[in-house]
Formats: C-alpha cells, structure tokens, sequence
C-alpha cells in the first residue's frame, strides 16, 4: 500500500474506535492502558513543563497527567479528526488539541520538553519522518517516551509479513513493528540520541530519545 493508503486506513478504523475507546467495549484497544504507568514513572525522573502527546487519540493520558500534574502544559495531535473531537470533548485544563500528522508535526521549533508517542507509532509508514519531525519540535535536552510493539528477528518477520496484511483485511491501518536496530538508524539520522531501548514483556519497546543539549 502506499503512504496516503496506510493512513487512510488507520483514520478509518480509529473514527470507528473513537467512541469506545476508553470504554469496557474497547477490544484490543484495552491493552493500551497497561502503557500508562511505565510512561508516567518515566515522566517523574526529570522535570517538565510542555508536554506533546504523539497520536494522542481521545487524551487517555493528558486526562492522566493533567490530574496529576493540573500546572503543566499539553498538546495532542492524531490524524483522526473523530479522535481529536472526543478529545476536546473532556475540556482538560491547559490542553489544546490538533488534527494532524505525526510524521510532519505542525509546531514551532524546540517547543516540547517531552514527546510521549504509545501505540501509534507502528501505524507510521515513514518512521524517519517522524523522528525528524521530533528532532524539530523537541526543546535540547529534551525526550521522547516511545512506547510500541517489538520483538525478536525471527517474531518480526511474522508479524509484519504475515500478521500485519491480514489485519488490513479487518481493517486495522498497522504498517510494520520495527525493531532496536531501525530505531537507532532513524534517531541517528536525525540527530537524536538513543538512552534507553528495551523489549519488555508484551512485546513491548520502551524507548527514550534524547535531543541534545
């Protein structure tokens, strides 16, 4: 599929998720919550004040941050306007919300002191783009919280070729899971610097980047 097909099909399934996203009808989407408090621990270690939330969907986690941290400053951004109007719905305290693309962010330079981006980023069909784009956006010295899907060499052959394309047959708009090696191609190419990538239980990635100072 190309670029515009893969997003296509991931605005389409996610307009239909929006509404029972945060929901006991959630589906697959329950597994999502199990992210929350790594990001949160991860988010305590050093201080913060403007915070961008990269495929944000209906702000599980702004909702989360904004009651413990009801001072600070958020943004959220998802490509699926249906995402973005539950989102606004909730009227959190010092939060804006935007329709857009993860892989072109549409703000000023050195805006953020952190990026959190929790299962959206293998539904990205150019990666690079996305971490060039936190390159811009990002403050020095600040960092984003990646939280997505990885594994070893041999389960991610399966997953993205055999996995992946029968979940576009159902719908889901998944590109590929990537793996330590990408990651640390995409950062070096656009000037990040890798801290931290561990495969957690799950299939988890925990991955935090860094712009430097």
């Amino acid at each position: 599929m190309t670029e515009k097909e893969y997003k296509d099909l991931s605005v389409k399934e996610f307009t239909k998720a929006a509404e029972d996203y945060e929901t006991d009808k959630a589906g697959i989407y329950e597994m999502c919550k199990a992210d929350y408090p790594d990001i949160l621990s991860e988010l305590e270690k050093e201080p913060w004040d403007m915070l961008l939330d990269a495929g944000c969907g209906p702000a599980p986690m702004i909702t989360l941050l904004s009651e413990k941290y009801p001072d600070r400053h958020y943004t959220g951004i998802d490509l699926t306007p249906k995402m973005i109007e539950q989102a606004k719905k909730k009227n959190i305290p010092n939060a804006e919300f935007v329709v857009g693309d993860c892989e072109n962010l549409p703000f000023s330079e050195n805006s953020f002191d952190a990026i959190i981006c929790a299962n959206s980023f293998h539904h990205y069909p150019n990666p690079q783009n996305f971490f060039n784009s936190v390159q811009k956006v990002l403050k020095p010295g600040g960092r984003l919280i990646l939280r997505d899907y990885t594994a070893g060499t041999f389960v991610l052959w399966l997953c993205n070729h055999i996995e992946m394309p029968l979940a576009h047959l159902v719908g889901h708009g998944d590109v590929a899971m990537r793996s330590e090696a990408e990651i640390r191609q995409y950062c070096a190419k656009a000037k990040l610097t890798v801290e931290c990538f561990e495969r957690r239980k799950g299939m988890r990635m925990h991955c935090i980047v860094r712009k430097k100072r």
